[in-house]
């Protein structure tokens, strides 16, 4: 019996860097899995859509498919649209069998492929040494996702015992150039922002501009394409495919 297909599910951005971004990690997750059936997919602004991509799986004979978000936090996204997706594509291909997994979310792991980009942009900048670190993520209008990227901030903090302010690029305080505005009115002068992001895109740009504005020493890349994102795509998608087996 063939393994459930896998659509790895973007939101989409009207940035080109995004679905290429997108498309280089699904590469890494395809390098692991060589066995399974493996698509990008997005819910707007960029291609291949969605329901699209469904219609392509269904008609090459796969009945069963299993959708990992990536997404890192529990907003919006993932709460509305995402199984707005999941039901219309059910409801237009009788028997198939679809199911998204939980998302990314933001894995401890995750702080690794931080670091990664950190030193990266701290070569770039010829930085040697810091005193503060700001997480700059999109932000949300849900307090409960903006608290999982202060938790995460907290976590990379007391790993690099440094202190760390979350910021937000959208809907929520502070933005990256009040925290790293707060840290200098502290007295340091040695302030690294890393992108909380998936891929580049207006958000990410728009807090890197207003990081360095303040007086930032360096700003990372997003995650992008890493092994340890892909790792993670494919630890999601093994728990929905053991979902979908009848009992």
């Amino acid at each position: 019996m063939a393994a459930p297909a896998l659509v790895a599910l973007a939101h989409g951005s009207r940035d080109p860097r995004s679905a290429q971004t997108i498309t280089a990690l699904v590469g890494e997750v395809r390098a692991m899995r060589p066995d399974l059936r493996i698509e990008p997919a997005f819910l707007e602004l960029s291609r291949p859509q969605f329901q699209k991509v469904v219609d392509r799986l269904v008609k090459a004979g796969h009945d069963e498919i299993v959708v990992v978000p990536l997404l890192l936090t529990e907003a919006y996204h993932a709460k509305v649209d995402v199984p707005g997706a999941i039901a219309e594509a059910a409801a237009r291909h009788e028997g198939l069998q679809i199911r998204a997994t939980s998302i990314l979310g933001l894995e401890p792991c995750f702080l690794e492929v931080l670091d990664v980009r950190l030193r990266e942009a701290l070569k770039h900048s010829r930085v040697r040494e810091l005193d503060a670190l700001v997480l700059a993520a999109a932000g949300s209008t849900d307090p409960l996702a903006n608290q999982a990227v202060a938790r995460l901030a907290r976590l990379w903090g007391s790993h690099h015992k440094l202190p760390v302010t979350a910021a937000f690029a959208s809907s929520a305080p502070p933005a990256t150039g009040e925290a790293v505005r707060a840290f200098r009115a502290e007295g340091r002068r040695h302030i690294a922002v890393a992108s909380l992001f998936l891929a580049p895109g207006f958000l990410p740009d728009r807090a890197a501009e207003l990081a360095l504005e303040a007086g930032a020493v360096a700003v990372s890349a997003p995650l992008g394409a890493h092994s340890e994102v892909a790792r993670t795509i494919l630890a999601r998608y093994a728990v929905g495919a053991v979902e979908l087996v009848p009992v």
